[in-house]
């Protein structure tokens, strides 16, 4: 009798659940559809990488150095702090120093009245500088030498501002 009593009972919660699953798919056309919600809408979002540099407003605000974008493979470092850094020479911020990593690099930087580079120990770097009138300079800079740039080749002597660093081997 209780085998009896267990499969009438599994067969009305059967009969129930297919009922439920009909009145939920078709279900009526007066009622409202429920709201759906997608994982997405709950979830975290994805990082996006937008390659701003960061806390370039902070480094901004401290040394008066505009760095914007980059790829990661050069960034801002303490001049003196290790060998074979990229050091940019300015009337403006005296020294700047770069640390360069890869094989190429990328930065898209302001620093103003830029007078000299000396290349970092691994890798070359090309250079572009604006002057006032716009006219662009493009500097190659070899690996671990000074190469004069910006004011100090320009025939009319005009402060440049180098906007932007590429580096390769």
């Amino acid at each position: 009798m209780n085998v009896a009593k267990r499969i009438i009972a599994t067969g009305a919660l059967g009969a129930a659940c297919a009922a439920a699953v009909v009145t939920s798919t078709y279900g009526s056309a007066a009622a409202d559809p429920a709201p759906t919600t997608t994982v997405a809408d709950s979830g975290p979002g994805y990082a996006v990488e937008d390659f701003n540099y960061p806390q370039a407003d902070k480094i901004e605000a401290e040394q008066g150095i505009v760095l914007k974008r980059g790829d990661g493979h050069i960034v801002l470092a303490e001049c003196g702090s290790e060998d074979g850094l990229l050091e940019i020479y300015t009337r403006a911020n005296s020294m700047v120093c770069f640390r360069t990593t890869g094989t190429s690099g990328y930065l898209s930087l302001e620093i103003e009245s830029v007078y000299g580079a000396k290349g970092a120990s691994e890798l070359n770097a090309d250079l572009t500088l604006r002057a006032p009138d716009e006219d662009v300079q493009e500097v190659s800079v070899p690996k671990d030498a000074f190469t004069p740039v910006g004011e100090s080749i320009d025939p009319e002597g005009r402060s440049h501002v180098l906007v932007e660093i590429r580096t390769s081997v």
